[in-house]
């Protein structure tokens, strides 16, 4: 039997109720069109590192993280509401950049084909 630890748990709850408020209650044009790719929380709950993605990639990045740090302590509160942990974890937002390697992986396989 596959046994989850507790921090797994909850990092997929935060990642879903996070992508849930995003889409229909965060109204930051900052944040449009961000995706949560995957949570990470330590073993503690004490501490979340969110990783996200955004259409444009790299471009739009700054203003996402902007975003999030202009949204963090609201979306800490609604959270509390929705996870009832006694402690909600510290909310930390970090671009991913698997998915512009993976692009370019994609370009460079892509010229190789076209013959270089």
């Amino acid at each position: 039997m596959i046994r989850f630890k507790r921090a797994d748990r909850v990092g997929g709850q935060v990642k879903k109720e996070l992508s849930d408020l995003l889409q229909k209650e965060i109204r930051d044009p900052r944040l449009d069109l961000v995706t949560i790719i995957r949570v990470r929380i330590t073993d503690d709950l004490r501490s979340a590192r969110i990783y996200f993605s955004v259409a444009e990639g790299k471009k739009r990045k700054p203003s996402a993280l902007a975003g999030f740090k202009s949204a963090s302590g609201y979306l800490k509160r609604k959270l509390s509401r929705r996870l009832e942990l006694k402690h909600v974890p510290e909310l930390e937002f970090l671009y991913d950049e698997s998915l512009d390697r993976a692009a370019r992986v994609n370009e460079v396989l892509k010229t190789i084909g076209d013959g270089g």
